[in-house]
């Protein structure tokens, strides 16, 4: 056995490839190998002989495996070794052309409003986008018969069976943000509050996600003047016009007495936008006088205080602005169409510096 153990330790150290190995393997240890063959013999000899022999053949089995086993291993590091050094690549070399990045038009249009907010004294307020039922829904006077509580058109959080807590939900607008910041400042106060909402709902003109942004002014002896002076400097200074006309219908909702919804005059001359022009109108936003349960429910007295507020599509009013067909492509997240509709990521949105390209 000294002889065939001196035979194979040195034939595997000797051993150019794994194959040669394999080849080894089989030779010794395998079905038919020559270990194999020694130990059949050990039925011919006597108890006393197998006592000796049977532990000296397991222990040249098991020294021929772990030899295999070591010299697999270094040929497998020597090749990697050969692959690393035929195949090197600085890693830290750019792999393509620098190309300065782009902000996405929801992100510059943001930012757009808030310049122009801030400029007539609006702060910005943020909420979370998982909200109470109460501060989404009952804060608002939105009673629970209204379609917009239906689960069909608002996502409900899951609730463990015997979980008695109120619901919470996906927030449906940004007005529970209104409600956090009266709650927190008190009066008076003049915030906007930018950020995502969801609804159940999707086509070319509505997503799941989209955003909003809504403002909310109280002060004493505010009034729907101050309101439509508001919007129409937004507008002009949104679309970059020197005029714009407003038009306020009456309309209903459960947190604003009394609502309106506004349009602005404009045509579509060529299928291109131009806002204060021509003969038609468009809806751009809701608006209204702050209901008196909405200011109570953010711990305010409707006796001493009045506001208005309004809200209105941030993904709208960028199609609107920047010519976008598909609101779906906003979250399609492809490069060409953010290359084609991006900002520049160092041009900041100023009134005085231009809020656009």
């Amino acid at each position: 056995m000294d002889d065939l153990r001196q035979k194979y330790i040195e034939a595997i150290a000797n051993a150019a490839d794994e194959s040669a190995l394999e080849d080894l393997r089989v030779q010794a240890v395998g079905k038919k190998g020559e270990v194999a063959l020694k130990m059949r013999e050990l039925g011919k000899m006597t108890p006393e002989e197998r006592q000796v022999m049977g532990p000296k053949l397991n222990a040249l089995k098991d020294e021929i495996n772990s030899a295999l086993a070591a010299k697999k291993s270094a040929l497998a590091d020597a090749a990697l070794d050969e692959r690393l050094r035929t195949e090197w690549l600085d890693v830290t070399l750019p792999g393509r052309g620098r190309r300065q990045g782009s902000i996405h038009p929801i992100s510059q249009v943001t930012e757009e409003v808030a310049a122009i907010f801030a400029d007539m004294g609006f702060s910005v307020a943020e909420g979370p986008q998982i909200e109470s039922d109460w501060h989404n829904f009952d804060a608002l006077n939105i009673p629970g018969h209204h379609p917009a509580r239906a689960e069909m058109d608002t996502f409900y959080m899951h609730r463990a069976e015997g979980d008695n807590r109120p619901p919470h939900v996906l927030r449906t607008h940004t007005s529970p943000v209104q409600i956090r910041s009266m709650e927190i400042a008190g009066a008076p106060l003049r915030v906007i509050c930018p950020g995502r909402v969801y609804r159940a709902d999707y086509d070319q003109t509505h997503t799941p996600m989209f955003h909003q942004v809504e403002g909310l002014a109280i002060d004493k002896d505010i009034s729907m003047a101050n309101l439509k002076w508001v919007l129409e400097e937004f507008v002009k200074a949104f679309f970059e016009v020197d005029d714009v006309e407003l038009r306020f219908r009456a309309s209903h909702f459960p947190f604003t007495e009394p609502s309106a919804e506004v349009d602005i005059r404009c045509s579509w001359e060529g299928g291109q936008l131009k806002v204060g022009e021509g003969d038609d109108w468009l809806e751009i936003l809701g608006s209204g006088m702050v209901h008196p349960k909405v200011l109570m429910a953010g711990n305010i007295d409707p006796a001493a205080w009045q506001g208005f507020a309004f809200g209105m599509g941030i993904d709208r009013i960028a199609m609107l602005k920047y010519g976008i067909p598909d609101l779906r492509a906003f979250f399609d997240s492809d490069l060409r169409w953010l290359r084609h509709y991006g900002f520049a990521s160092l041009d900041t949105p100023t009134l005085h510096g231009g809020l656009s390209r």
